[in-house]
């Protein structure tokens, strides 16, 4: 297509197709409701970008150009959002960001990760793999690498690398020949209604693999009635077709382990990144690439040299005086997760977590979890909901999950007032959790935290 317009450009997965486009020569341009490092970028590198919901500030080529142009949208936006309704009444060919990568997906021999958390990390290990180890793939991945500076990688290979959303059954759109589920928890209740629905996607989805499907064991889907793929199992720690044994804390809070796979072992296995919970993320991509041929050698030198995704248990500063982590975190079962790892990272250290809920929807669904999962922090600042996409639920603040949060030190904050309050307090580990506008933050407080602590 000559001309491709995206309608929420500055999303993660959204910039991905963005740049696929303008590599392959489209003029590509777009809205976006807030700038971002991301969206900086984007135009550094040659595409046309504003930030208010405004027809007039569309350039000229889409308008005059209509058949030659594509409208892509994100489901995140809202539906009186003045762009997606102009496009729609002129009638152009606009699809969601989801068709738009199936649609691409087609043309490759797709590996697709699936799942309500890991699998930005897990995808991202996988693409490392690939790529460091020779073979090669494309990538779009739903975080920004930090071993490659980019959430889309671009190679001849006839591999392709996608994270498979579940939101608005986004993965629904892949039809890939590899597959991996990750996890299939309660979340995105205001597009599934229930848990049974959510699992009925999962499984939808895994019927549309052809090849081989991994899952993690004990995730609870039924992959034995319309599967066609050969299914198999992965775990952290418990005997299945891909597992790890041997599990040695190194200092720092890295992992030594043996990598098993069917047929074999390979010992000595380390991630470059620490976490016991990246372990497990990266049995999942060595799976997939075991599956796909890749020396279980190569999968060893090659997980040692991973560098994280930014966002993604993403460490700021690691001294013993004070410690630092940023994390996307933003169910509950991923802050259990993230709150477990950093324990084992550092025993016996303070914890302090900064969490700023995401959606008014999931906060009201999961208020009593987040709670729970909050609750095993040793200092909790709660800040205000993000509501990207949704409107306030009377009755539905931060406050409902402060309120049974059980620890003793605990406060809810505004945005203009947290770097106030993180001023007032001895940090130990500090920890920023969230899916939102939490990421602005991350600079001025690693900033912060380096001077004050002269780290």
């Amino acid at each position: 297509m000559k001309n491709v317009y995206l309608i929420g450009i500055g999303g993660i997965g959204m910039s991905a197709l963005a740049r696929y486009y303008k590599h392959h020569g489209s003029i590509v341009a777009g809205y976006d409701r807030t700038p971002s490092s991301l969206t900086q970028e984007l135009e550094n590198e040659g595409m046309e970008i504003h930030y208010e919901d405004d027809i007039t500030q569309i350039p000229q080529v889409f308008k005059k150009e209509k058949d030659k142009t594509l409208v892509i949208y994100t489901p995140a936006i809202p539906s009186d959002l003045m762009e997606y309704i102009y496009f729609k009444e002129m009638g152009y060919k606009i699809v969601k960001r989801s068709l738009a990568l199936g649609v691409i997906a087609k043309e490759k021999r797709t590996l697709a990760v699936a799942g309500t958390h890991g699998k930005t990390t897990t995808s991202t290990l996988l693409a490392h793999i690939l790529t460091d180890s020779g073979r090669g793939c494309n990538a779009f991945l739903g975080g920004i690498s930090k071993n490659y500076h980019t959430n889309l990688l671009l190679d001849k290979s006839e591999l392709l690398v996608a994270e498979a959303d579940e939101f608005d059954r986004s993965f629904l759109q892949l039809w890939p020949q590899s597959a991996v589920i990750t996890s299939a928890d309660a979340d995105h209740l205001d597009i599934y209604n229930d848990y049974e629905t959510i699992k009925c996607a999962f499984e939808d989805f895994a019927s549309q693999v052809s090849d081989t499907l991994i899952v993690k064991k004990g995730a609870a889907i039924d992959t034995e009635i319309r599967c066609k793929a050969k299914v198999m199992y992965y775990s952290y720690d418990s005997e299945c077709d891909f597992y790890a044994s041997e599990i040695k804390i190194q200092d720092g809070g890295y992992f030594r382990f043996t990598f098993n796979y069917p047929g074999g072992s390979v010992k000595n296995c380390t991630v470059g990144i620490p976490g016991w919970v990246n372990v497990e993320n990266a049995i999942a991509a060595s799976a997939v690439a075991i599956v796909e041929g890749i020396s279980p050698e190569k999968i060893r030198d090659s997980l040692s040299r991973f560098q994280g995704v930014e966002r993604r248990f993403d460490i700021q500063i690691n001294k013993s005086r004070c410690s630092y982590i940023d994390d996307y975190a933003h169910h509950p079962k991923e802050l259990s997760a993230a709150i477990s790892s950093i324990r084992n990272m550092f025993p016996g250290r303070k914890l302090t977590g900064v969490f700023q809920p995401h959606l008014y929807t999931r906060t009201r669904d999961f208020a009593g979890e987040f709670a729970e999962s909050l609750s095993k922090l040793d200092e909790l600042i709660l800040m205000d909901i993000y509501p990207a996409r949704e409107l306030p639920i009377e009755g539905v603040t931060s406050q409902i999950i402060l309120d049974d949060v059980t620890l003793k030190n605990k406060v809810l904050v505004s945005k203009e007032s947290l770097m106030e309050e993180l001023a007032k307090r001895d940090i130990d580990v500090l920890i920023t959790f969230g899916a939102g506008d939490i990421d602005r933050f991350v600079k001025p407080i690693g900033e912060y935290l380096k001077k004050r602590y002269n780290v």
